[in-house]
């Protein structure tokens, strides 16, 4: 490197030293807190700057002036990071006598030594003359006193890492890491120089780089030690895109290198050969770019290595908040809960179990997890719902396996190992209720679930909680506006009946004088005292949802059956039917063939011409089972999972939607349950399941349909 290139070189190095430490010393002066360690450290950082600006001055203008300003700058450097330095470490022996009763104190002569070290090399640097001393002796003894000075630097950092506690290293350690790179590249030039007897340019030229290069250990430090300076904060997003950018040049860099040897060493074929490893390059870029795995795992590093709390707790709730609320729908609220929940730990799916209101725990949604086993319920008194209300806690399901102690009288249900890659049961608590809980997979990245991702869970899983009881409070009341409403409705048609009732009995009176024509009075009392039956019962089917007046009693579910298949038996669709003798419950014979015959009218409404119904009735050991079948139109899984059971939804352009319903809650009230399988243009096959006769008690007048 000749005289010309090494003036280029040194610039531009030791420009940009100086360009970055006077950036730094100036965002450390905007926040200072005027605190002596705040001092200290704007004061190191300043005469670095200085140090670099001065040694770019001394190739602009090679005067000794600037040659004496640039040994001077540097010896105030070193003074300027010894004192803060000293000052923390005479922090830690102040406030943490236990680290440093460990190692024995450095001696205070050792100061007087630095600065008589400094003061020779200052001496030596001005070529003074009464030292009697050759030039080649004063570069050597001058080598040796800054080679000195590096290695005091070098055992002051090493003293401060070990004294410090083990919860206050992790504080210190990028400013350790940054000193003592410095000073170990000092101590690296000078014995070098003292080896040759001269300063080695290329070394010299790298010493400017290399103090650029400690910066961003000492922004570290600054921000991790707000008591240095005010908090000097670096949002998570900054640091992820430029950790991104980084990571994308090293691996440019990487093939262009690799570019390189093989057009090389490919003879021939090697141009062929480097736009082919181009065109890999950019396919695998692509695919890292858009991995969500590889984001993870980069937004975990960072979490782990560049900042004290893993979250960025405003950016966290700002993203929880804003995905619980980009939907309305009950349906889409729950998905958003689920996917909330499990962007907090890296979760790439997750399902939702909600109390319905028979007390058991059902599965509601999912996210990006494949459709769930309808046995998958949990009844209030099982071990996992007693442990989560007992507790509160997250169960991860990987320590359970590893060490059950840690959660104690706690028993899975077989249906959790179903779930594909479960990992963390989050419990959906809201006051002292535990509304549901959600199950989320196994996250895309190792995490290590800490206090600090229990806490946010905990409070994450409150919140949407919160939101969930909200919404379903918002349902419920809307249902009890539109059964008010119904009941209106129900109380004028009810009063339009009894007078049409009373017209009609009137007429019948009436007619009792025209004795003239026998005949046609016999045919009009019989139509007339049809027509008030007819009214009468339309009556009595508007009042059902209260209370029956009768007990339940013991019922043939046979006869029941096959009255109802006798009067549907004029549809356009055939009806299939058969019984097993001699299977009963215990019910109200007129509500049972109400359910059933709703649920024939249903299938043969939804069959067409040419189309059949079948009607199977069997016993097992506990229950009879009604089984009704149908060739129709069929419903979409969701319509039956999300609507059908609930009331005023229905497919039918005339229909109120109000009779499943109403049949599900009677059948409940039993001890039964209504399981439906319906396929969209196949069919729907419906099963109720009721307890047969010889193993339940009576139920009481309030077992039947509730209001």
């Amino acid at each position: 490197m000749n005289a010309s290139e090494l003036s280029v070189a040194a610039g531009w190095s030791y420009g940009l030293a100086a360009v970055g430490y006077a950036a730094f010393a100036i965002r450390l002066a905007m926040g200072w807190r005027r605190s002596a360690r705040a001092t200290l450290l704007i004061a190191a950082t300043v005469a670095t700057a200085l140090w670099s600006a001065s040694t770019v001055a001394a190739f602009l203008w090679p005067v000794p002036f600037v040659f004496l300003a640039v040994n001077a700058f540097d010896a105030l450097r070193y003074v300027a990071w010894f004192a803060f330095a000293a000052y923390l470490l005479k922090g830690h022996a102040v406030d943490q006598p236990g680290a440093a009763a460990a190692a024995p104190p450095i001696p205070r002569w050792s100061a007087a030594l630095v600065a008589a070290g400094l003061v020779a090399s200052l001496v030596l640097s001005t070529g003074y003359e009464p030292l009697h001393m050759s030039p080649a002796e004063r570069r050597i003894t001058e080598y040796a006193l800054r080679l000195g000075l590096a290695i005091f630097g070098l055992i002051l950092v090493e003293q401060l890492l070990r004294r410090a506690l083990p919860h206050a290293r992790w504080g210190v350690k990028p400013l350790c890491v940054g000193l003592a790179g410095v000073f170990a590249f000092d101590i690296f030039f000078y014995s070098e120089a003292m080896l040759f007897g001269m300063l080695d340019p290329n070394i010299f030229v790298a010493r400017g780089i290399a103090n650029a290069m400690v910066i961003p250990l000492l922004a570290i430090a600054t921000a991790r030690n707000t008591g240095w300076t005010v908090e000097l904060h670096m949002s998570r997003g900054v640091v992820f895109h430029t950790t991104s950018v980084l990571v994308s040049g090293v691996f440019l860099i990487a093939v262009a290198i690799g570019g390189y040897f093989v057009r090389y060493f490919g003879g021939g074929w090697g141009e062929a050969l480097q736009i082919e490893l181009l065109f890999a390059a950019l396919l695998l870029g692509m695919m890292i770019a858009s991995s969500g795995s590889f984001r993870s795992k980069l937004r975990v590093f960072i979490s782990k290595h560049f900042f004290s709390y893993r979250y960025d707790y405003r950016q966290e709730w700002l993203r929880f908040t804003r995905t619980l609320s980009a939907e309305s729908s009950v349906q889409k609220v729950q998905e958003r809960c689920i996917e909330a929940i499990a962007n907090l730990v890296e979760s790439p799916a997750g399902a939702l179990w909600l109390r319905r209101e028979d007390g058991k725990f059902r599965p509601a949604s999912r996210w990006n997890m494949p459709p769930i086993d309808a046995g998958a319920v949990e009844s209030a008194e099982a071990s996992l719902v007693g442990f989560l209300e007992r507790t509160g806690w997250i169960i991860n399901l990987r320590e359970l396996e590893s060490d059950p102690a840690r959660y104690p009288e706690l028993t899975t249900p077989a249906w959790l190992a179903s779930v594909p890659d479960a990992w963390l049961v989050v419990p959906l608590v809201s006051g002292t209720e535990l509304l549901g809980f959600s199950v989320l997979a196994s996250p895309r990245v190792a995490i290590d679930v800490n206090w600090e991702v229990l806490d946010l869970l905990k409070t994450a899983s409150r919140q949407a909680a919160s939101y969930l009881g909200q919404i379903e409070a918002t349902e419920a009341l809307l249902e009890a506006r539109k059964f008010d409403a119904f009941n209106r409705m129900s109380a004028f048609v009810v009063h339009d009946l009894k007078n049409l009732v009373s017209q009609l009995s009137l007429m019948l009176r009436n007619a009792e004088r025209h004795k003239d024509n026998p005949e046609f009075q016999r045919d009009m009392l019989a139509t007339v005292e049809h027509v008030v039956g007819r009214m009468n019962h339309l009556m009595l089917q508007l009042r059902i949802g209260t209370t029956p007046l009768e007990k339940p009693r013991l019922i043939d579910l046979g006869d029941v059956v096959h009255r109802v298949c006798a009067a549907k038996a004029a549809a356009s669709a055939s009806i299939d039917v058969h019984l097993t003798p001699a299977v009963c419950t215990t019910g109200h014979a007129e509500r049972l063939e109400h359910v059933i015959g709703h649920l024939v009218q249903n299938a043969l409404d939804a069959t067409a011409n040419g189309g059949t119904v079948s009607v199977r009735l069997h016993r097992d050991e506990r229950f009879a089972t009604i089984e009704v079948s149908d060739t129709g139109v069929g419903m979409t899984p969701e319509f039956v999972r999300d609507r059908l059971f609930k009331p005023f939804q229905t497919t039918k352009a005339a229909g109120m939607g109000i009779g499943v319903y109403e049949s599900w809650q009677y059948l409940s009230g039993l001890g039964g349950e209504m399981l439906i399988d319906s396929t969209p243009n196949v069919g729907t096959h419906v099963r109720v399941l009721l307890p047969l006769a010889e193993s339940v008690a009576t139920p009481t007048p309030q077992d039947g349909l509730h209001a």
